[in-house]
C-alpha cells in the first residue's frame, strides 16, 4: 500500500504533443520541473500515464494517444524540467491479416424479365 503525505499536492502537467510525420513519431513534453529523474514513472500502452513526485507536489496526468504507437520503442529524456517522450508510430496495418476469399457455391445466373 502507497501512502501519500496529507501535505502534498497534486497538480495537472502542462502537455505539448506533436506527430513528426518526417521521422515518423509522435513527440510528447511535459513540464515536471524539480522533479528527480529516478522519481518519474511513465507507462505507455494505448496511452501516457505519468506521476512525478517533486518537493510538495506530485504531477499527474493521462493523455491518449491519437495514432497507435510503439511503446516498446519510445525514447525519453529530461532535463530542466522538461520531460521529452518520443514514440514511433505504429503502421495502423502491422499486423493485419489478410482473409482469404472463396468464390460462391452457386452459380449465379442472369434471367430477363419479358413483360
Amino acid at each position: 500500500m502507497v501512502r501519500r503525505d496529507s501535505a502534498r499536492k497534486r497538480r495537472l502537467i502542462a502537455v505539448h504533443s506533436s506527430g513528426d510525420r518526417e521521422n515518423h513519431k509522435l513527440v510528447v513534453e511535459f513540464a515536471i520541473p524539480g522533479a528527480p529523474t529516478d522519481t518519474i514513472d511513465v507507462k505507455i500502452l494505448g496511452d501516457v500515464h505519468l506521476t512525478a513526485p517533486a518537493r510538495d507536489i506530485e504531477y499527474v496526468t493521462a493523455l491518449a494517444l491519437g495514432w497507435p504507437g510503439k511503446p516498446d520503442k519510445a525514447e525519453a529524456t529530461y532535463e530542466h524540467g522538461l520531460l521529452r517522450i518520443e514514440v514511433p508510430f505504429k503502421d495502423r496495418m502491422e499486423g493485419a491479416v489478410k482473409i482469404a476469399i472463396k468464390a460462391g457455391g452457386a452459380e449465379t445466373k442472369t434471367k430477363t424479365i419479358e413483360g
